[in-house]
């Protein structure tokens, strides 16, 4: 096999502007899944059956179904039915375009496992800090705002990043439906120059690359937020009085 070195410098911008699409792709669901997940988590945590019932079908079928299958229904399913096709969304471009399919399917993916990470992270919270909130008088509201949810935060920090580099990788499913994400491109190009190799190897370093700017952010991050785990006291030590 003779290896094509040429071929992967001249496909390094395209991929690069297919990368674009790869980051708003993971940056809009990964917000949008966030945002439902916290909802979905409270839900889970009720004591109430009946509460708990829902989100945890919910969590049930997003994590035990593949993603390309999820994607599939969305894309391909919803075009089945004829109230979807003369719906609002259907004509506004939200079902109809790949890219919105493709993020409404991340969107949820994500969710049913951020959720089960917030819910893990809330349940790892010491019971005295609940205790303490709960003596001074706060109501469940200022409990979430002011404990819970900051607390919760720098826990799941290291699962939510993993989380997200998982949807990284992932996003290479929405070339299935047309997208020219950087697999979208690489097969696009592989397809006229037959150069397998090459492309996705380059395709493969950009994602790399990718992961390892995700990587840097959360450790910052985790640094930032959970400082005080790496909290070193004074030593007093040689010090005379």
């Amino acid at each position: 096999m003779n290896w094509n070195w040429q071929i992967i410098i001249d496909s390094i911008p395209k991929l690069l502007q297919g990368s674009i699409i790869t980051i708003e792709l993971v940056v809009l669901s990964g917000l949008l899944g966030f945002m439902l997940a916290v909802p979905l988590a409270l839900a889970r945590l009720s004591k109430k059956p009946w509460v708990q019932a829902l989100p945890f079908a919910y969590i049930f079928f997003f994590r035990g179904t593949p993603l390309l299958v999820q994607i599939f229904l969305i894309y391909y399913g919803l075009s089945q039915f004829k109230w979807v096709t003369e719906s609002v969304l259907w004509k506004s471009g939200v079902l109809s375009s790949p890219f919105w399919c493709a993020i409404i399917a991340f969107t949820l993916n994500t969710a049913a496992y951020i959720a089960e990470i917030i819910r893990g992270a809330i349940k790892s919270i010491p019971k005295g800090e609940n205790e303490a909130a709960d003596a001074i008088g706060m109501s469940y509201s200022q409990k979430l705002r002011r404990i819970i949810f900051p607390r919760a935060f720098g826990i799941m920090l290291p699962a939510y990043g993993n989380e997200v580099i998982f949807m990284l990788k992932g996003s290479a499913l929405a070339s299935t439906i047309t997208l020219m994400d950087i697999t979208g491109v690489a097969t696009t190009i592989m397809s006229k120059t037959y150069t397998v190799f090459e492309l996705f190897f380059a395709s493969g370093i950009i994602y790399l690359l990718l992961s390892w700017l995700l990587i840097g952010m959360f450790r910052l991050a985790e640094k930032r937020i959970n400082r005080h785990l790496s909290y070193q006291p004074v030593s007093n030590e040689g010090v005379t009085a």
